[in-house]
């Protein structure tokens, strides 16, 4: 998979210093993952969930959540935002 884009992953690290290695992580696993589906990218994170057109992964034990769009035709995983388990229970992400 592509994962455009890093950069937002970085940026995320930078505000929330704990969270830089498991991110570190989870980049390094998709971009080796070859998703067909929703089902493909549970085998490899099992708390992955679709909500509306985005799949949303735990971050960090379930702190932080990786909210992302995947094209699996064109093979690429889109960084929509990284959030708080808060700021992401607020739901103002989804518009």
């Amino acid at each position: 998979m592509h994962v455009i884009s890093r950069k937002r992953l970085k940026e995320a690290a930078t505000r929330h210093g704990d969270l830089e290695a498991s991110l570190d992580v989870w980049f390094r696993v998709v971009k080796r993952a070859s998703w067909q589906n929703l089902a493909d990218v549970r085998k490899t994170f099992a708390s992955a969930d679709l909500v509306n057109r985005w799949t949303v992964f735990n971050v960090k034990g379930n702190r932080y959540r990786l909210v992302t769009e995947i094209n699996y035709r064109f093979q690429r995983v889109y960084i929509r935002h990284v959030l708080t388990h808060a700021e992401y229970d607020q739901e103002g992400w989804k518009q």
